[in-house]
C-alpha cells in the first residue's frame, strides 16, 4: 500500500466485511504517520463501506458499527462511508442514513455516500435531505447501465459516480485478447471469483465472440496511444457523465497496476476513439433490460 501511495495512488477502498481490510488500513496509515511527511498523510483517503443486516436501525446500533470501523482503521473520522442496503422492501435504510448524517455532523464521518443503490432509491434518499456525495456502482464498457438513468439524476443533484468492475476483474486486458475460454485449458483460467462474475456479465451482454470484437477495438485505441487495454477501458468510463473516479482492483503482493493506472491520468481519448468504443459497446444487449438498474444484480 505504501508503494501505491508513494506513486500518487493515495485513495483506498474497502469495507467492513472485506476480511481484515480495515485493520490493514489501520496498520498502513500508522506506517505513513511514522515514515512519511505530513503532506502525504493529508493526501491519503480511506473509503469504507457499511453493509448491515436488515435489523432495526437504531442510533446506538449505527454508531457502534461506525465506531468499529473508526477503531479498526485508526482514524478519528472516516473519510467516506459508503452505505449499502440489501432489501428495499425494508425502509430501514432511511433510518440508518439519518443516523449516519447525524454522525457526520458530529465529526465522526467526513462524507456520506452509497454503494449499489438504484436510481429510484437515490431519488428518495436525496428527497429526504441526506447529503450524498457519491454512489459506487458497477460500470464498464460492457455494463453501461449507470448511463441509462442514474447519470441524469446525478447531473441534476450533483451526486457523483465512483465505478468498480471497470476492467472487469482483468477481462478487459491483453491477457484475454484472441482467447477462447470455452475450451478447457486453452485460454487463461478464470481462476478468481471476480473473473467468473464478470464472465457472466459478458455472457448476459452478448457472449465471448462479441466481447473479442470489443477487445479488438480497445486494443486498436491502446496501440494508437501506447497504453494498455485496461488503461483505455478506465479512461473511457471516466469520460462518462457524472463519473468522478474509478476503482482499480489490485491483489496486494500478487499483481500491481501502478504504471497502467498512472497512465490513465495523461491519456486523452479523441472523438474518434470514443465513438469507436461506444459503437463496439452498443452492439451488446442493454443490461438494464436483463439485470435491472444499478445494484439489482445483488437483489435478484
Amino acid at each position: 500500500m505504501l508503494a501505491y501511495a508513494d506513486a500518487g495512488l493515495s485513495t483506498f477502498d474497502m469495507a467492513d466485511h472485506y476480511g481484515p481490510a480495515e485493520d490493514l488500513y489501520g496498520i498502513f496509515i500508522n506506517k505513513v504517520r511514522r515514515e512519511r511527511p505530513p503532506e502525504l498523510l493529508e493526501e491519503i483517503k480511506g473509503l469504507t463501506k457499511w453493509v448491515p443486516p436488515p435489523v432495526k436501525m437504531t442510533r446506538s446500533y449505527v454508531e457502534d458499527n461506525i465506531n468499529r470501523s473508526r477503531k479498526r482503521m485508526d482514524v478519528a473520522a472516516l473519510d467516506m462511508l459508503q452505505f449499502h442496503w440489501w432489501d428495499y422492501s425494508n425502509p430501514g435504510y432511511l433510518d440508518a442514513l439519518k443516523h449516519i448524517t447525524d454522525l457526520k455532523e458530529e465529526g465522526k464521518i467526513k462524507t456520506v455516500a452509497l454503494t449499489n443503490f438504484d436510481t429510484d432509491r437515490l431519488q428518495i434518499i436525496l428527497e429526504n435531505g441526506i447529503p450524498i456525495v457519491s454512489n459506487q456502482v458497477q460500470h464498464s464498457v460492457v455494463d453501461m447501465r449507470p448511463q441509462r438513468r442514474m447519470a441524469e439524476l446525478c447531473q441534476l443533484s450533483g451526486v457523483k459516480l465512483i465505478t468498480y468492475g471497470t476492467v472487469m476483474g482483468g477481462l478487459l486486458s491483453e491477457k484475454f485478447l484472441d482467447t477462447n475460454v470455452s475450451i478447457p485449458f486453452a485460454g487463461p483460467p478464470l481462476n478468481t471469483p471476480s473473473l467468473q462474475k464478470y464472465k457472466r456479465m459478458v455472457d448476459a451482454w452478448g457472449g465471448w465472440s462479441l466481447f473479442q470484437a470489443l477487445l479488438q477495438t480497445l486494443k486498436k485505441v491502446s496501440v494508437k496511444h501506447g497504453v494498455s487495454i485496461a488503461t483505455v477501458a478506465v479512461r473511457y468510463i471516466l469520460n462518462q457523465t457524472s463519473v468522478a473516479g474509478s476503482m482499480v482492483g489490485v491483489r496486494l503482493g500478487l499483481s500491481e497496476h501502478i504504471k497502467d493506472t498512472n497512465a490513465i491520468f495523461s491519456l486523452e481519448l479523441d472523438e474518434e476513439d470514443m465513438n469507436s468504443i461506444t459503437e463496439a459497446s452498443s452492439k451488446g444487449r442493454n443490461l438494464m433490460d436483463i439485470i435491472g438498474d444499478c445494484g439489482d444484480e445483488y437483489r435478484a
